[in-house]
């Protein structure tokens, strides 16, 4: 049995999912509370408390993954469990999955991320006028 509890701040939906994803009503479940999510920006699926993943929950994943790209919308995985990640990596759906910690992903949908990287560039373009005028100065 899945239980699945979506909440949404903003353009960003969480949903948890705790128990078994399997074959049957908790694929249907899952599914449902992701393709309700409509117009948002990012959905997280928080993993920490899945126990177990079937063939068809992996299946239901990618198709989520699908769904979701499709309509410009990043699915975010969070939290996995030690089986899920191992699944992930056995399967090579840990390169198809944007998969992180809750902390790295709050982190991300913060904006920290963009100031960030609007520091980084603003540093690098820096060190490019500075590494110019040296080289014109030779």
């Amino acid at each position: 049995m899945l239980t699945v509890n979506a909440e949404r701040t903003g353009d960003v939906a969480v949903v948890q999912c705790s128990g078994r994803l399997v074959r049957g009503e908790s694929v249907t479940a899952l599914r449902n509370a992701v393709v309700s999510q409509r117009d948002v920006r990012v959905v997280v699926l928080d993993l920490c408390s899945l126990e177990f993943v079937d063939a068809n929950g992996l299946g239901t994943l990618v198709s989520l993954q699908h769904w979701t790209r499709a309509r410009g919308i990043q699915l975010k995985l969070v939290n996995s469990s030690a089986f899920v990640c191992d699944l992930l990596k056995r399967t090579g759906l840990d390169h198809v999955f944007d998969t992180s910690t809750l902390a790295d992903s709050l982190w991300v949908l913060s904006g920290a991320d963009r100031e960030c990287r609007r520091g980084a560039s603003r540093l690098a373009g820096s060190v490019a006028v500075q590494h110019s005028a040296v080289a014109h100065a030779m």
